[in-house]
Parts: C-alpha cells; sequence; structure tokens
C-alpha cells in the first residue's frame, strides 16, 4: 500500500485505495450481492415482516457473516488482495472479524446516520476496551453523493482515535447514533473496485440513495487480535488470516470448526439449514 494512505489513516482515520479490486471480482461480488440480498427477502416473506434489525426490507440491507455459505467468497476475504490491504494497516498479524453486505435499495435506499463501527460493540458490552479494527469498505459501484456514499469525520475533530462515543438508538430505524452535531466531514467519492478503510472508531455516516440503481458494499473487517468481551467471551468470529505475515487461512479448518461466537454459530446452523 502506498505509504501516503498508510499515513493517513494513522492521522485522520481513514484513507481510500482507488481501483484495487479487479473487474471480474467486482462481478462476482456483485452477483454474490444479489443471492444474498434475494435470500434475506425471502426470508423477511417467509417471517412476515418488513424490518429485522437494522434491515430494512428493498430499502436498506445489513446481511453479516455468509460468507461460509458462499463457494467464492472466502478467496475474496482470506486472498492475496486482502492479505496486503489489511498487514498494510493492522501489522503482520489478522484475524477476519466480521463481514457482510451493506445494500441501499433503489430510489429508496435509507441513510445511515454518525456512528463508529465499535460502537454498536459497546452498545452491548458497555466495558469494552478493545483494540480499533479495520474496516475495508469495498465498493461494487461507483459511490456518489446521489446514492448514498459514505462521509467519515477525521479522528482530530473530536479526539475518537482511541476512544468510543456513547451511541443513542435512533427510534424507527434502530440506528445506533454516535453524534448529532454539525460537521460534515469528508464525502468519499471513488469508482467501484474502490476500497475505502477506516478504523473502527472512525465517525461515518451515509446519505440515502436517490438513483435508479441499488448501491452495493460489501464491507470486511479485520482486527490484530481476537475480540474478546469485558466478560472473556469471544465478540464475533477470529478466523485466522496472516500470522507473522503468512497467510495461514485454512478453508478447510474454517468450514469444519469455525472459530466463531455461540450467537454466530447459532445462526449459521439455522439460517441456511
Amino acid at each position: 500500500m502506498p505509504t501516503s494512505s498508510v499515513d493517513a489513516y494513522r492521522e485522520q482515520g481513514f484513507a481510500i485505495l482507488p481501483s484495487v479490486i479487479d473487474e471480474a471480482t467486482v462481478a462476482m461480488l456483485r452477483e454474490e450481492s444479489a443471492y444474498f440480498v434475494g435470500y434475506t427477502d425471502a426470508a423477511m416473506d417467509a417471517e412476515g415482516v418488513e424490518v429485522n434489525g437494522i434491515t430494512h426490507r428493498g430499502k436498506r440491507y445489513f446481511i453479516s457473516n455468509r460468507y461460509r455459505s458462499s463457494a467464492r467468497l472466502a478467496d475474496f476475504l482470506f486472498g492475496s488482495l486482502m492479505a496486503k490491504i489489511t498487514t498494510a494497516f493492522l501489522g503482520d498479524t489478522v484475524f477476519l472479524f466480521n463481514e457482510q453486505w451493506v445494500v441501499k435499495g433503489a430510489g429508496q435506499g435509507m441513510k445511515f446516520s454518525w456512528h463508529q463501527d465499535s460502537g454498536y460493540v459497546k452498545a452491548f458490552d458497555p466495558a469494552t476496551r478493545h483494540t480499533p479494527y479495520l474496516t475495508c469498505w469495498c465498493a461494487l459501484d461507483d459511490m456518489t453523493d446521489a446514492n448514498g456514499t459514505i462521509s467519515v469525520l477525521a479522528h482530530d475533530v473530536l479526539g475518537t482515535r482511541n476512544h468510543i462515543l456513547d451511541h443513542e438508538r435512533e427510534d424507527g430505524t434502530n440506528d445506533l447514533i454516535g453524534y448529532a452535531g454539525l460537521e460534515s466531514g469528508e464525502l468519499i467519492t471513488m469508482e467501484a473496485g474502490s476500497v475505502a478503510v477506516f478504523s473502527s472508531t472512525s465517525l461515518h455516516r451515509s446519505g440515502p440513495n436517490t438513483t435508479h440503481q441499488q448501491r452495493r458494499v460489501y464491507l470486511a473487517q479485520y482486527s490484530s487480535e481476537p475480540l474478546m468481551s469485558s466478560s472473556g467471551k469471544l465478540w464475533a468470529q477470529a478466523v485466522p488470516f496472516v500470522a507473522r505475515g503468512d497467510m495461514v487461512y485454512s478453508k478447510k479448518d474454517d468450514f469444519d470448526k469455525p472459530v466463531v461466537s455461540p450467537r454466530i454459530r447459532k445462526n449459521m446452523q439455522t439460517e441456511f439449514a
């Protein structure tokens, strides 16, 4: 990774990596996105609901930890590109913490309020003291103001480098909001295949999608160590990826015996049974 990107991440909490994902991989990720959005719609239809947590049918989707139900996603998550990116920003030891689709529906994709990704950890574990992790926000479409791209607030503005703000839940959306002030942050516009990397303590938000096409993102989050709750339990998952600079991921070991929290394990056993 360019030294300038690493420096920007360390100083501001975010950086942009333009057009680093090749066209064939972007096409594959779009196909996988369509499948998982379709599956989620069918599951919500079966349950007779329009809202599930922060997912709102047809408007905004957050679909987490599904890669083991795909024949192709692991090759991206644990491939050479992501190894190069994650070690540049985290160092020579890397674990997969979380992965999810973030999709805004055409013409009605909802905004998402200012928050820190670590704020969602703190909301469920107020005593958390975890090391900030890395979010890789992989653009599958050109990201613009019109289709609801993200804005990111530099660490120094509110002192968020090593600080997790208190977040309040918003009625109607179930969003957690960590900031409601006047700062506008930096609007991130970039082409499909680009990756925005930011710290889990970086405040960010996204606008509504007002275009006639979906706005699709594949979001992969990595940590330099397993994230443990204040009670000593694994928070989400801790899949070994890189150890002392060597890629160590084993698909067989991962799929046979995943290193995940009981909550995720239960989802894996029921949602795709």
